[in-house]
């Protein structure tokens, strides 16, 4: 993502004027943004003024990023944050049903080479599921490292 954006104050809400010079988008290309992607629903108060919370300021970098420096076009995008919405559900889902996403997922800087490590397939028969697990494991590292742009 774009390092040149600033910091994100702490505060509750911020108008479209806010957040476009937050995210270095015009509040035109914001309100469009709206009408593509469901998952951006700022509250609307007197006047019908767009007020929105810290969680789609971070939405609307990672649109951004994903539209501007990836390369995404709109509906690319659009899946492409489907796609992370519902990892992050069932990440989630793994940790209320008494499984630790961050012991699932471990760190991010790990280094998987040294988990894959050889094995005769007659000595474990669950092999399979292991290479799976490892797999899953790497992809599931990539969707934190993109949630946390």
């Amino acid at each position: 993502m774009d390092s040149s954006l600033p910091s994100i104050p702490a505060k509750r809400y911020f108008t479209i004027g806010e957040v476009g010079e937050l995210c270095g988008v015009k509040p035109h290309v914001l309100r469009y943004w709206e009408q593509e992607f469901t998952q951006l629903r700022p509250v609307k108060r007197r006047g019908n003024r767009r007020y929105y919370q810290h969680h789609e300021v971070l939405m609307i970098r990672r649109i951004r990023d994903l539209l501007y420096d990836q390369g995404f076009t709109i509906s690319g995008a659009r899946n492409r944050l489907q796609e992370l919405v519902q990892s992050e559900r069932q990440l989630r889902r793994n940790a209320t049903d008494g499984v630790d996403a961050d012991e699932v997922l471990g760190s991010a800087d790990e280094d998987f080479d040294d988990m894959a490590e050889p094995f005769d397939s007659a000595d474990a028969p669950g092999h399979a599921l292991q290479g799976k697990s490892i797999s899953l494991q790497k992809e599931l590292i990539e969707i934190r490292a993109l949630l946390t742009l």
